[in-house]
């Protein structure tokens, strides 16, 4: 079976795979990023750093700094945290951005640190973006940034790689935004979760580079950890026009040259013939009109033509973030402006997502139409879309957003609305008052078709077990039939900020949100089988720790949250996904009504086979690798990472 661009990119960046070793998804591998960005929470990165007896950086070049997240909080505590980390990657060799030169996905893009073919990560859920020049990006979480910054490398399982084909072309007032929130909304049932995407087809090539950037950042939304867009002419202008303006502003070491560019194009991943995705979804174009999402929900998405009908009042509106407030985006909304006023009772924020996209937006006029129209600037950065700063949603309100993100009470008080939306449709609704756009479009029946594939018969094979790792497991199996069981029903969030919550004590309210009965049903020694996506919702690491220290041996899934299955690993527990085993257990006690089912049936785990054994039927399942297999037996990540310092 060949392999698809993503696993060619991955098979480049892994290190220490054995001979003649080619990756596929499913494969865990250590890899070695080409970089890792961290903003505000690099102090607490650092911490982390320091914690695992790190004392110098593997590689200065690796990590990349840009503060970004709380740039309008000037207390002298945030002052003072961000000061202690500019010391720090000033000591250190780091390359650094202060508070308001720009996002940091931006700063990433911009200041040439993403190439295409290239494997860079950041320790933000939308390091995502970075695919729409070509790389493989995708978040990390802290410890991994740790791991990076001091042996150059972490580990990664990688994700199930489904195709999007786009076809056709945009029609008039149709964005980016529209394609992404499309997908999201019109594809609604997690088809794309825990994937990575892989876009191509006619349509992608008449995507301009501001458009893939939103549409890569948003597949974060889509539950996707990886929006790839191909290498092309597009991608080659965004990198040429970065080259000259490097050498016009006199980088004595530009990150990228006109030679390095060649270079590039030398080495473009391109798919095998036989490469195998896991799902293929097809979008036209042509059938999409301009939409909106929400309220509070990315999946709920409603036409323009049927919105705007109902005059949805705002009462604030939003051009900024990751996502769009590039140039293309602070234009368009420009376009809508000029020569009118924000409606009255409304308030426009503008930021820009860097320094420099201001900068130009001012030097063609643009951003002077927009604060005339009444738009109030904001440095370039994040801010409302997280809830940081002036401007966020106050009780009762209505926003409609070019945001990436609208969960209820993200954009401020829980009590109010968020809509999103491309930013003619921000500028148009800001000047009307209500949610409309300057071109409505037709009404359309959106074409987008999936077709799951089922993945070639491998023979089975016999994996070493190293030294610590058991060949085999044993226990009875306890069936949570919940699909998205999110970490607060494994481990509320009464207990999560406790520091004096000993092992003991955490086993003892696992689950106690989701079935208060679990307790009395599970036994030392169980193994648990979850349903779809288990894990999902917050980052806490205690929804891992807390089933390990009550006993279970380990959790099997139809699919796990990837931070999830992060966190179990990074502790030494192990989770494996089999959905052929939940499937049959979910039909054979569909009728029982428990929470938490007893099955009464016996397990045996075979690592060495990947096999499971229950109730005399055989379940294959992904092999535990050598990195999987090093994690459970010396303990977790933390372990492993000091003991390759000590060496």
């Amino acid at each position: 079976m060949g392999q698809n661009r993503i696993e060619k990119i991955v098979q480049k960046y892994a290190v220490d795979l054995p001979d003649g070793k080619e990756v596929h998804a499913g494969d865990f591998v250590t890899v070695r990023p080409k970089h890792v960005m961290t903003h505000d929470n690099s102090s607490a990165v650092i911490l982390k750093y320091r914690s695992i007896g790190a004392k110098h950086l593997f590689d200065s070049s690796q990590p990349v700094i840009p503060l970004d997240h709380d740039v309008q909080n000037e207390s002298p505590e945030n002052l003072a945290k961000y000061a202690g980390i500019q010391k720090f990657a000033e000591e250190e060799g780091i390359a650094f951005f202060p508070a308001k030169s720009g996002i940091g996905h931006q700063i990433m893009a911009e200041e040439g640190f993403v190439l295409p073919g290239t494997f860079v990560v950041g320790s933000d859920s939308h390091s995502n973006l970075y695919g729409a020049l070509g790389a493989v990006g995708t978040p990390v979480v802290r410890t991994d940034a740790a791991a990076i910054w001091a042996t150059g490398q972490t580990w990664w399982q990688i994700p199930p790689v489904v195709k999007v084909r786009l076809e056709g072309r945009l029609g008039p007032g149709v964005t980016g935004k529209d394609i992404i929130i499309t997908l999201i909304g019109h594809f609604s049932q997690d088809e794309a979760l825990n994937c990575a995407i892989e876009f191509e087809g006619d349509g992608v090539h008449h995507l301009s580079m501001d458009h893939r950037m939103a549409i890569s950042n948003m597949t974060t939304e889509w539950g996707a950890l990886v929006g790839h867009f191909p290498y092309d002419e597009v991608t080659r202008e965004f990198l040429v026009a970065r080259a000259l303006r490097f050498r016009e502003r006199g980088d004595r070491s530009p990150r990228l040259t006109d030679e390095l560019i060649a270079a590039c194009e030398e080495d473009v991943p391109m798919p095998d013939d036989d490469a195998f995705y896991a799902k293929e979804f097809v979008l036209d174009l042509t059938s999409l009109v301009p939409h909106v999402a929400g309220p509070n929900s990315v999946k709920m998405i409603t036409p323009l033509t049927v919105i705007a009908e109902k005059r949805v009042a705002v009462q604030k509106a939003y051009l900024l973030s990751c996502v769009n407030s590039r140039l293309e985006d602070i234009a368009e909304a420009a376009q809508v402006l000029d020569g009118k006023k924000v409606a009255p009772g409304v308030e426009m924020y503008l930021a820009a997502a860097s320094a420099e996209i201001e900068a130009k937006a001012k030097e063609l006029g643009y951003w002077k139409t927009l604060t005339d129209a009444g738009a109030r600037p904001l440095p370039p950065g994040c801010g409302p879309c997280i809830g940081l700063g002036v401007g966020t949603l106050e009780k009762g309100e209505v926003g409609i957003s070019a945001t990436n993100r609208n969960f209820k009470g993200r954009m401020g008080h829980a009590d109010a609305e968020a809509y999103l939306a491309s930013p003619a449709v921000v500028a148009a609704s800001a000047a009307a008052g209500y949610i409309t756009a300057p071109d409505l479009g037709e009404s359309s029946s959106i074409k987008g078709t999936v077709t799951v594939n089922r993945a070639p018969a491998s023979l089975p094979e016999s994996i070493s077990i190293r030294e610590g790792f058991p060949i085999k497991l044993s226990g009875r199996l306890l069936l949570i039939p919940e699909d998205n069981l999110n970490t607060d029903g494994i481990y509320g969030k009464d207990y999560t900020y406790r520091d004096d919550m000993t092992p003991e004590e955490m086993g003892k309210v696992a689950f106690q949100n989701y079935d208060p009965d679990f307790q009395s049903v599970a036994e030392q020694g169980d193994i648990i089988v979850g349903g779809w996506n288990f894990g999902t919702g917050s980052s806490r690491e205690q929804a891992a720790t807390a089933i390990q220290h009550r006993g279970i041996q380990l959790v099997i899934a139809g699919s796990f949250s990837q931070t999830y299955k992060r966190n179990a690993f990074n502790n030494g527990f192990i989770v494996i996904e089999c959905p052929d085993l939940v499937t049959d257990l979910r039909d054979r006690f569909a009728d029982h009504e428990d929470l938490t089912i007893s099955t009464g049936i016996e397990a045996v785990i075979n690592f060495e086979l990947s096999q499971i054994m229950a109730d005399s039927k055989s379940y294959s399942f992904s092999p535990l690798s050598e990195v999987p297999q090093e994690l459970v037996a010396l303990g977790g990540f933390e372990a492993v990472l000091r003991g390759r310092l000590a060496k």
